[in-house]
């Protein structure tokens, strides 16, 4: 596990670095050094590994030895994250999540190489923002295949499997949202909600089989997805993205106390943990990862 030491006296690899970063934070290392987690060996799934939380989970999982299994809906940026982990990735498959016969297709080949001791499932779209009642039919839905239909997918796909090895870690990405709805995001609110229901009832029955099953939840973290957001905050305001940021946080995440966007480091060395064989006594929890924003 890692050290809990402080800035000012640096611990070793896992710990806070000495030195702050430019945004008066401090930089936090989870990726290059091992926290022991005793997962070597074990094959992990990681879903929307191109996006920055699931990559930098992906990475942490390496660094313990872990070996990977990677997907994605996007080719291209797969091919490039599976470059950047190098020997740890012993295989990737673009993947729509949305579709079973894309997601039976990958079991097959997860199975293929032994079968998953541990899912990370991270893919998800923020979906249609604006009044609940505005939003189409098809906006509900899309965002309830994406973000809800596919962990289900991808949980009946590989979970079996680990139930009859008797050992296995599921951790879902679910948000904040999941807890605390924002109106401009009731789709997005809805989908996360039902995913976070969904990891308490599965660990219900699969944690005395050995499967464990638990969720990260964070707020507001530096990612392609909230870069998206804060880029169309900025052009809509006309007012630079680090501005945008600022004001994002001061009117719509007055809770967030430490008053940042979190990075994805922060967010996969909880996932790694909730992945590993010490977490040997969390099931059906919720981490947050939130700057206390809830």
């Amino acid at each position: 596990m890692f050290s809990a030491a402080s800035p000012e006296h640096p611990g070793p690899a896992g710990c806070w670095r000495s030195d702050p970063a430019t945004d008066g934070t401090k930089d936090f290392i989870t990726q290059d050094t091992p926290m022991d987690l005793q997962i070597t060996g074990r094959l992990a799934v990681v879903t929307g590994a191109a996006g920055g939380i699931a990559r930098a989970t992906a990475k942490a999982l390496a660094t313990e030895g872990a070996h990977l299994f990677l997907t994605d809906v996007d080719a291209d940026k797969l091919s490039a994250c599976a470059r950047e982990l190098g020997e740890a990735v012993v295989g990737t498959r673009a993947v729509d999540l949305t579709s079973d016969t894309d997601v039976a297709a990958l079991a097959d080949e997860v199975a293929g190489k032994g079968g998953a001791d541990i899912l990370v499932h991270m893919a998800g779209i923020t979906g249609a923002k604006g009044d609940p009642l505005d939003m189409e039919y098809d906006d509900w839905f899309a965002c309830w295949n994406t973000n809800f239909m596919s962990g289900v997918r991808m949980a009946r796909a590989l979970v079996p499997h680990m139930a009859a090895q008797g050992w296995g870690r599921v951790v879902f990405t679910v948000s904040e949202n999941a807890v605390q709805p924002y109106p401009d995001e009731a789709v997005y609110n809805a989908s996360k909600a039902a995913l976070l229901s969904f990891v308490k009832a599965l660990s219900q029955p699969y944690g005395p089989k050995g499967v464990l099953v638990n969720a990260v939840m964070p707020a507001f973290i530096e990612s392609p997805m909230t870069d998206g957001m804060m880029e169309k905050r900025a052009a809509a305001r006309g007012v630079s993205k680090e501005d945008a940021i600022q004001t994002f946080l001061a009117e719509e995440r007055p809770y967030l106390t430490l008053g940042r966007r979190g990075k994805a480091d922060e967010v996969a060395v909880a996932a790694a943990m909730l992945c590993s064989e010490r977490a040997s006594f969390t099931n059906g929890s919720a981490w947050r990862v939130d700057g206390g924003a809830v």
